[in-house]
């Protein structure tokens, strides 16, 4: 399900003396299948987009196309159920929002709120407690006995069990240790990959750009200045600077390295770990073949 922003403008309390202008001219497509990062500092309008991809906001101005609906100022919010229902939200620390006494009712509440009976419901809860790691024992246990991570997966869970076609991820990984990141990163991965979700991640890590996304779009300000593919949106180092915004790891690691050693890599452009790696190494076997060639040539004159 594509989701296409055209014209979009965005104003709190519109029509007020308290009006705040959040976005303008927005911009955008999100394609069916994709790893979609978004990116841009606080205030830039990433949270008030990923209000718009549900239709939690409506714009002010312009339009938002999500599947084959079409959203605008003028939109009834009785016909919105079955949207939301399509595109889950994942927000920042979502185990805050979990309310029931046991893990399984937790989960089962959004699809029995939609309608889903108890023993549907209950299947599943069944079905989606090891897409985040869990299994059937945790039904029957308090969300509030597990460890701060088991609780956001079992807040994820329950998103999950909506079922959606989009899944929005809004910094989903604040407040967790560098092994509970990759953990969850990996798991919302292999469910892009498995289950062929359409992921949003909004995020400052720019190494999960890098290492999941496949389509950047950049905010500044309230509007769209930039997208495309990591590689050809971190290939401009000086603009990203120019924007304050970070490198990956492994790419900055090489710009430091070529800046201290004198080493031109050229073109390369590795945005993970395993291609810095084999990057340098064909580095260094190249500048060992021309050290032995040299070697060779001078031993030559030599004779």
């Amino acid at each position: 399900m594509d989701i296409t922003f055209e014209k979009v403008g965005y104003s709190y309390s519109a029509g007020t003396p308290f009006e705040s202008r959040a976005l303008y001219d927005v911009n955008l497509n999100i394609p069916d299948g994709s790893y979609t990062a978004l990116i841009g500092h606080t205030g830039s309008g990433k949270s008030t987009v990923t209000q718009h991809l549900n239709a939690l906001l409506k714009p002010t101005e312009g339009s938002v196309l999500i599947g084959d609906r079409i959203i605008t100022n003028k939109s009834n919010n009785k016909n919105l159920k079955d949207l939301r229902k399509k595109v889950g939200i994942v927000f920042q620390f979502p185990e805050s929002q979990l309310f029931e006494e046991t893990i399984a009712k937790d989960i089962a509440f959004g699809p029995m709120n939609f309608g889903v009976s108890e023993a549907d419901a209950m299947a599943i809860v069944k079905r989606v407690l090891p897409l985040v790691g869990l299994d059937e024992s945790f039904m029957d246990r308090s969300p509030f006995d597990l460890s701060g991570g088991q609780m956001r997966r079992v807040a994820i869970a329950g998103v999950l069990a909506m079922e959606p076609e989009v899944l929005v991820l809004d910094e989903p990984t604040a407040g967790l240790d560098p092994a509970g990141r990759r953990e969850i990163m990996n798991m919302f991965y292999q469910l892009h990959i498995d289950k062929g979700l359409t992921i949003v991640l909004v995020t400052h890590q720019m190494n999960d750009v890098a290492t999941y996304a496949d389509h950047v779009v950049i905010l500044e300000k309230g509007t769209v200045v930039r997208m495309g593919p990591p590689a050809e949106i971190f290939k401009d180092a000086a603009w990203l600077q120019q924007k304050q915004l970070g490198l990956p790891s492994a790419l900055a690691f090489l710009d430091t390295f070529s800046q201290k050693t004198g080493i031109d890599f050229g073109n390369e452009r590795p945005l993970r770990t395993e291609q810095l790696a084999a990057v340098l190494i064909a580095k260094i076997n190249e500048n060992k073949g021309s050290k032995n060639a040299a070697k060779e040539e001078g031993g030559n004159h030599v004779g």
